[in-house]
């Protein structure tokens, strides 16, 4: 495709990895899809998705994003189609955007929500960043908010949430993305809760696979939550 056209002097984008950090804050803003986390890190996936705009530099607290002059092949938005049309999420989704949540809420409840960070889903969240700082992580199954009662005030509050399904997603991704989180953070301990339902103990015995492939001494809490929403 994009990439066996003949190449020239035009603008494109160049990231300082030194200073990117991973938020991916710049990632919702590139329409074309062209950046992407890889390693804890922003890149661009390819030049023939880069059309040099510079939509993303506003977005990088790091001022780690540029616009620079070099020679890459044409922009092809083609092959930018392409690139959409085959990602599971795609990149230009605000709802991906991480970001973090104040105590108060415009609209208040009789009991505050205890979420202060987005997103929620494993297979969204980097591998690197604030919330994971000197944090104690919860790894849910997603069902376990909906049948526990207290979720927030009993297991949420105080922690950083990591959500997944590990049966409707796959076990083997879930793994590999919590052992780099752990490698790369200063993780104080793990709590995981899963629901009673037997496809649920993948992600309790995934977490321990990712705990001793990190390396590190990460102490370990473990809830089964019924479908009645009783929790042990």
């Amino acid at each position: 495709m994009g990439e066996t056209q003949d190449s020239g002097i035009r603008k494109i984008i160049e990231i300082d990895e030194k200073k990117c950090n991973g938020c991916s804050l710049c990632i919702p803003n590139c329409a074309e899809g062209a950046l992407q986390i890889v390693d804890g890190k922003v890149k661009l996936v390819g030049d023939v998705y880069c059309d040099g705009l510079g939509a993303c530099l506003g977005h990088c607290p790091e001022d780690a994003l540029r616009v620079i002059e070099r020679e890459a092949v044409p922009f092809d938005m083609e092959a930018v189609h392409g690139l959409l049309a085959s990602q599971e999420h795609p990149a230009a989704c605000p709802s991906v955007s991480p970001f973090s949540l104040s105590a108060s809420s415009p609209q208040r409840s009789e009991r505050e929500s205890a979420l202060r960070h987005w997103p929620v889903q494993l297979k969204l969240m980097p591998t690197e960043a604030p919330r994971f700082h000197d944090a104690d992580l919860l790894v849910v199954a997603d069902c376990v908010p909906v049948a526990h009662p207290n979720f927030h005030a009993s297991l949420l509050s105080g922690r950083t949430m990591a959500m997944g399904c590990p049966k409707q997603d796959n076990i083997v991704d879930y793994g590999e993305k919590l052992k780099e989180i752990l490698k790369k953070n200063d993780v104080r301990s793990v709590t995981v809760a899963t629901m009673e339902v037997p496809c649920c103990s993948g992600l309790s015995r995934v977490l321990d696979w990712a705990v001793e492939a990190s390396g590190k001494a990460i102490p370990v809490r473990k809830y089964i939550v019924s479908v009645r929403g009783d929790m042990t």
